[in-house]
């Protein structure tokens, strides 16, 4: 009997799929084992096994097409037997033409749309030997990515495992692969542009084939985009008139310049009359008032005319040097990394209720004890790596802090998997330290440092920044007296860790040096309540004040 392929659910957040690649076709036969297809998860690109034998009957989804978890993708079974009976209502519409063709983040041309009204021939795209490239979707949250670099140029020969771009995500910046060899015959966004996730962003087939069917039938993007500078021609002239036929009352009413130029001049105070114009025409534009310098000449004569116009009585002001400067500011697109921090950050400060504890922390014992271990230890062991050693500890001491609010419950995690906070060009990342209480600081220290360079050579993965129960920002480095973070969900808490300043303190009646750490929890008041945030702070003073402890 026939069996349907459902979805599967490949991580523990994944909520659909996509369709890489399909690596059979209907009326092959399958054996169990067999690599059925290539999903696109919310983590990775996977390979997707058969658990049964049988003929492929059916393919319900397209290549670069999303489904959600369990929507039927496919029908096993004998050959010839008839597969509808088991579909119900659940299957997606197949694909146009039957199989899906294979082409991972590549659709095949879908079938012509039915002629318009006028005579113009009906083309079949999918008799067209090309395949149209895709933006995937290489993150659960990405919803378009930047093309940051093209590997090729319209023309070039391509291998099905040629890496054609690189492409930046809210995460990292990823290669992005056609799985189809040919001619590169057409490239969409520009270096610096973004494409909304399963648009067009090239084209790759037989040398010479005619793609401007394909990209018509896809929306007619492309025609559109090319015939933006023709409208911008054409309205160039109108706009022209409409600014220069814009006048006055004031002296340099007659002079041709735009309305923006006009509106900048007359915020500096400039006459038009002295801009020379460098556009067509003679008309003054933005640029020319911007770059704009008054001669002295036109200082001189200002100031001797407000001199002859104060009363003779009144005592000479003293003369003020005219000073024009120019306002300049420079505008970059926000990268996708920083925009899923700024949803992410204020969807945790607006939603979970923040509220913060402070503690001061002496550090003169771990000073000393730093120093002596750094004279023994394989590695350099930093103050960061003292600091996530101690809260590892202090957090099997307080499961409440190392939990997860779910809405209609509280994970207590019996693990602990400590994020760190790392700074990058584009953001920030925070790489997660697996089951640290059990590890040595030698052993952290390694790890901290190997997340850290492969953070900012943009090397991680997916992988290595998900999972975290807690997490740690540190900007002692930079000398910070003190400051809070906001927490970094699915975590109930994240820990501020300030630099080490030397203040006078009080020991034993006396005022004496000493080095102090101040630093603040940040805690989700679902979860942790004020006294068990405090208590997880005093724990971790303790530690830090007798580090002994943390070698026990």
């Amino acid at each position: 009997m026939a069996e349907v392929v459902k979805m599967p659910k490949m991580s523990d957040t994944m909520t659909d799929g996509v369709i890489a690649k399909w690596h059979k076709k209907v009326g092959d036969k399958i054996k169990s084992g067999d690599v059925l297809a290539e999903i696109e998860t919310d983590k990775a690109t996977m390979d997707f096994e058969s658990y049964q034998d049988g003929t492929l009957l059916y393919i319900g989804v397209e290549e670069g097409k999303s489904v959600p978890v369990d929507a039927v993708i496919a029908v096993l079974g004998k050959e010839g037997e008839d597969y509808k009976s088991v579909l119900g209502g659940e299957a997606p519409q197949p694909p146009k033409g039957g199989a899906a063709e294979p082409a991972p983040v590549a659709d095949k041309a879908p079938a012509a749309t039915p002629a318009p009204a006028n005579n113009a021939p009906k083309v079949d795209t999918s008799k067209i030997p090309a395949t149209v490239i895709r933006m995937p979707a290489l993150s659960d949250t990405m919803t378009e990515g930047v093309i940051n670099k093209w590997n090729f140029k319209v023309g070039d020969k391509v291998k099905s495992d040629d890496s054609l771009a690189d492409v930046e995500t809210d995460k990292a910046t990823m290669e992005v692969v056609g799985y189809e060899a040919g001619t590169l015959l057409y490239i969409g966004p520009k270096e610096g542009e973004a494409a909304p996730v399963n648009g067009i962003i090239a084209i790759v087939g037989k040398e010479g084939t005619d793609i401007t069917p394909l990209l018509q039938d896809n929306g007619g993007s492309a025609p559109a985009a090319e015939s933006a500078p023709a409208a911008t021609a054409e309205a160039a002239p109108a706009d022209t008139n409409t600014e220069s036929a814009s006048a006055t009352s004031s002296d340099d009413s007659r002079v041709k310049a735009s309305p923006l130029a006009r509106k900048i001049a007359k915020d500096k105070g400039i006459d038009l009359n002295s801009v020379k114009g460098t556009a067509e025409g003679g008309r003054i534009v933005k640029k020319d008032v911007e770059e704009f310098k008054p001669g002295t000449a036109a200082a001189v004569s200002s100031t001797a005319s407000d001199a002859k116009a104060a009363p003779a009585s009144a005592p000479a002001a003293p003369a003020i040097p005219t000073f024009t400067g120019t306002e300049k500011f420079t505008e970059k697109p926000v990268t996708q990394m920083r925009k899923v921090i700024a949803k992410r950050l204020s969807e945790s400060l607006f939603t979970a209720p923040h509220f913060y504890v402070t503690m001061s922390i002496d550090m003169d014992q771990a000073i000393a004890a730093r120093n002596k271990m750094n004279e023994v230890a394989p590695v350099k062991i930093s103050f960061n790596d003292l600091v996530l050693k101690a809260c590892a500890m202090a957090l099997k001491q307080h499961p409440n802090v190392n939990s997860s609010w779910l809405g209609d419950k509280i994970r207590y995690n019996e693990h602990v998997h400590i994020g760190v906070a790392v700074a990058v060009d584009e953001g920030l990342l925070v790489p997660v330290i697996r089951f640290a209480d059990g590890k040595s600081l030698s052993h952290i220290s390694v790890e901290v440092k190997d997340f850290a360079q492969r953070a900012k050579a943009k090397k991680l993965q997916p992988a290595d920044w998900e999972g975290s129960t807690f997490t740690i920002s540190n900007l002692g480095m930079f000398g910070v007296d003190e400051f809070t973070a906001i927490i970094n969900p699915p975590d109930s808490c994240i820990l501020a860790v300030s630099g080490i300043q030397a203040v006078p303190v009080v020991k034993n009646g006396a005022v004496v040096p000493g080095n102090i750490m101040k630093v603040t929890l940040s805690c989700d008041h679902r979860v942790v309540d004020g006294a068990t945030g405090a208590a997880f702070l005093q724990t971790l003073k303790s530690l830090l004040e007798e580090p002994v402890r943390l070698l026990i």
